[in-house]
């Protein structure tokens, strides 16, 4: 299991890297222990966020309200906690 990657109480923490401004939405692999994410929006009045949010609830296939920012709001490194969906349906479909 990937060490960005774990499961608690209320749901599984993700830890990313976005890289905003991209060409296209789409995960780019593991990068120094986290996931890396290029998302096409800029990173300007939670922009950036609120896609990152939409992305993973879409990938995952949960509603947008059950993907919450952490940590990381003004950073690229972030934390995500999704609920309902397991750990090994969230390996499935992030690697």
């Amino acid at each position: 299991m990937p060490a960005c990657l774990s499961q608690t109480d209320g749901g599984l923490l993700l830890d990313i890297h976005v890289q905003p401004r991209a060409s296209r939405n789409e995960l780019a692999g593991l990068q120094g222990g986290v996931l890396k994410v290029r998302l096409t929006s800029p990173p300007v009045e939670g922009a950036a966020n609120k896609l990152c949010r939409e992305f993973f609830a879409k990938l995952l296939g949960v509603a947008k309200s059950r993907v919450t920012l952490v940590s990381g709001e003004k950073s690229r490194h972030k934390r995500l906690l999704i609920e309902g969906v397991t750990l090994e349906d969230a390996q499935k479909k992030l690697f």
